[in-house]
């Protein structure tokens, strides 16, 4: 499946040091996905960054009404817990 990046998440991106290739790992692939409201998914994944490694969840928010699916925003999070169901 394809998936467009909105402006706003590329830039969100680039802030944040996130690659579209950890983003597309994701969504390729998502330990977990949920829906937040009506058109709107989350879809997570764990990765390990810096040295040495530490585990994060990589977010990332996307229309999936839209065609194709549009990725809204996107972070990364030492929080698990609070994210994982």
């Amino acid at each position: 499946m394809s998936f467009r990046f909105t402006t706003h998440a590329l830039q969100e991106m680039a802030r944040r040091n996130i690659t579209e290739a950890e983003v597309e790992r994701v969504l390729v692939n998502p330990e977990q996905s949920e829906m937040i409201r009506v058109g709107r998914a989350v879809y997570q994944g764990r990765i390990e960054q810096g040295e040495p490694p530490k585990e994060y969840l990589l977010r990332v928010f996307v229309d999936i009404d839209d065609t194709p699916p549009s990725v809204v925003t996107v972070y990364r999070t030492s929080k698990i817990r609070k994210y994982w169901r």
